[in-house]
Parts: structure tokens; sequence; C-alpha cells
């Protein structure tokens, strides 16, 4: 066999794994090292030992020779335990590198997205849950915190949208009290409140005792007639009655 024939037939056997040819099996060995074992991180995260398995799983995931599927589970087990130790940031890294190597996993999308929501991302946590039931139509944790945070944000964005504001019409105020409380947020959102609690209370009252409701809506009048009266007289704090009021509607301490 010529000299150009026996090279063809290295490297057609390196190509394959050698096989049949001894004389290149030594080479071979040394180029393709043994793979790194998954055992120390699959073990450490068994085990609820988060540092360890930030260890272990560290090592899996940063050596070339470990395998797609372990270095996958590796990263969701390492974010695991970042997670445990409060390293959102870094837990929702680790979700980042495994969803670019497989973006097929509904539980990821998941998994990430309940991390941006405790981060306090809602939108890219909505996304995530988004991105796990176009993947799973049926996962049934990825749809119970995409409607709980739909509706959180709905929620948050009709606060937004009257916050500042109170329960009357600014335009058209002429008592001093109202113009006061236009002029501040927080007084304006104190009336508010003080009056969705009033007509939630009145509504609770209806159908139970007609007469609970007439002395509620007479306790509201007593104190907004008492407001109008006492404001800009020597010792009346506005803030400290409206906020007693407040406390006087829903029978709670605290305010």
């Amino acid at each position: 066999m010529s000299t150009l024939t026996q090279l063809r037939a290295i490297l057609v056997a390196g190509l394959m794994g050698c096989g049949a040819y001894p004389a290149c099996a030594t080479g071979a060995e040394s180029a393709t090292p043994a793979q790194v074992d998954p055992a120390p991180c699959v073990a450490a995260a068994a085990a609820d030992d988060a540092d360890k398995t930030i260890a272990a799983c560290t090592t899996l995931i940063e050596s070339e020779k470990t395998l797609k599927a372990d270095r996958i589970k590796a990263l969701i087990a390492r974010a695991s335990a970042y997670q445990r130790q409060d390293q959102i940031e870094r837990a929702i890294g680790d979700y980042d590198v495994a969803l670019r190597v497989d973006p097929t996993v509904a539980d990821n999308f998941n998994a990430r997205g309940e991390l941006w929501r405790k981060k306090g991302d809602r939108s890219r946590a909505l996304a995530d849950f988004a991105a796990a039931i176009k993947l799973n139509p049926d996962h049934p944790t990825a749809k119970a915190s995409y409607k709980s945070l739909a509706q959180e944000l709905e929620r948050l964005g009709v606060q937004m949208a009257v916050a500042g504001k109170p329960s009357f019409n600014c335009a058209t105020a002429n008592r001093p009290v109202e113009k006061a409380i236009c002029a501040n947020p927080e007084l304006a959102d104190l009336d508010r409140e003080i009056n969705d609690m009033h007509i939630i209370v009145v509504r609770q009252a209806v159908g139970v005792y007609a007469h609970t409701k007439r002395a509620l809506q007479r306790d509201q009048e007593a104190f907004l007639a008492k407001r109008n009266a006492a404001f800009g007289s020597p010792g009346y704090d506005l803030r400290k009655a409206m906020k007693a009021r407040l406390r006087q509607i829903v029978g709670a301490d605290g305010f």
C-alpha cells in the first residue's frame, strides 16, 4: 500500500472512529477525551444543596465535553439553586441560555416568567407565560399565571388612570376644601378611596338591613358636611380627618 493510500485510510478511519486501524487509536483517544460526569451536579441538585449545585453544575456547563441534554439539565439545576439564594438575575441568565439551546420547552418559559414576575418585570413575565402556553396550550401553571398577571396589569392600569383624582370633578369644584383636595394627589386618592369604600359597604347592606344602609348614608353626609364647614378653621387637619373617616368605614386600624 502506498504512503498516500495509507494516509487516506488513516483519515477515513479517524472520521469513523478508527475502527480496524489500531495505528490511529492512540491519537484518536487523546483527541476525544472522556465526557464530564453529570452525576455530581445531579446529586447536589437532588440533595437541594444550592452551593454544591452551583459548583458542580458550573463545571458541567462550562465544559465543551458536556452533552447538550446534560448542559440544559445543569443550567436548569443551577438556575433553581440561584433562585433559592435569591440571585434572580443569574437564574434568569441560565434560563436564557437553556432556551437558546432548546426553545421548545414550555416549562422553562414558565419558570423564567415567574422569575421576571418576581423581579417586577411584568411585561416580560407575561410574554414568557404566553410563550409557554403557545408551546403547550394545556400548561396549567402557565395558564393560571398568565390570567392572574393579566388581571393584575388591568388593575394597575385602572389605578394609574385614576391616580391623584378624587371622587368628584375638579373642573367644577367650588368649595375651598374641594380645591385643596384637587391640588393634593394624596388627599385626592384618600377622597376617592373613602367614596369607593362607602359605596361598597352600602351595597353590602342592601337587602339585609335597610336602616343600616340609611345610617351609613347619614354618616357619610355628616362627614362631608363637617369637612366642608371645618376646613380652614384653626386646628383642623383635613388629612387626619379623612384618614379617620376611612378607618371608620372599613372598621380597621393601620391607616
